[in-house]
């Protein structure tokens, strides 16, 4: 799939499954900016290895990505540059694991507000550009989550089925501006956010899979592009799950 000239907003794009999208995006010849929240070194080693390749359209921009003003900024810098944006991915997200008996009210507030809050900001803020150029891709990072949550995972939980609500609703909202809206839910995948569940029970967790495999960043990243390109023009409101067949008995 060639993304020649194509303008792409990504959250969340120096790590994991973020990076291996910007990557991904980068070498299929787009323009990308990635936003990354505190890690600059993780940042700029994204950027120089992209340029070493000879992929030099990749820029690195640090943003609260829950913190709305701020968001808003950063879109309106980047299309007043562009004069364009056609892709964003929302895959900002963080882990704040915990039995909802024992929850504070602060790991609660951090994992929506970055997980769920938002996507809201970014879909929002760039809904006018692709509203007045009648076109646009949007895809949002949910999570198998979502359906089959884990003890523990009230919070992420709720986060990522708020997503998949928000995104069916956009797509009902924009599809008659040319906009499609969809999400993908990552089953297990190799990542710094899943090594402390490897860790304890990677063996059990590859047996219910059918594959018998955790997932790559690249294949998420290959259902982004594939749901970014113009094969999924006739694709929105859905939700693409990626779990190597993980939830077809559930979790």
């Amino acid at each position: 799939m060639s993304f020649s000239g194509k303008k792409v907003l990504i959250t969340g794009g120096s790590r994991g499954i973020g990076r291996s999208i910007v990557e991904s995006f980068a070498r299929a010849g787009a323009d990308v900016a990635f936003v990354y929240h505190s890690n600059e070194q993780a940042a700029q080693d994204v950027v120089t290895s992209l340029a070493s390749e000879g992929f030099a359209s990749v820029s690195a921009h640090q943003c609260d990505v829950s913190d709305q003003s701020a968001v808003d900024t950063l879109v309106e810098q980047l299309v007043t540059s562009w004069g364009r944006l056609d892709i964003l991915v929302n895959n900002a997200g963080i882990v704040k694991d915990g039995l909802l008996a024992t929850m504070d009210g602060d790991s609660w507030h951090k994992v929506i507000s970055t997980n769920l809050d938002s996507v809201y900001y970014f879909c929002r803020a760039v809904t006018r550009p692709m509203m007045s150029q009648r076109s646009g891709k949007v895809i949002n990072m949910s999570s198998v989550a979502a359906e089959f949550p884990n003890q523990g995972q009230a919070n992420y939980a709720a986060s990522k089925g708020g997503i998949q609500g928000l995104t069916r609703c956009m797509a009902t909202e924009l599809g008659r501006r040319g906009i499609n809206v969809n999400a993908v839910a990552p089953g297990f995948i190799e990542t710094d956010m899943t090594v402390a569940v490897r860790n304890a029970a990677e063996a059990e967790i590859k047996k219910s899979i059918p594959l018998r495999r955790l997932g790559r960043p690249e294949d998420i990243s290959n259902a982004v592009l594939f749901l970014a390109s113009e094969a999924a023009s006739y694709i929105t409101g859905q939700i693409l799950t990626v779990d190597g067949g993980l939830t077809l008995g559930g979790i």
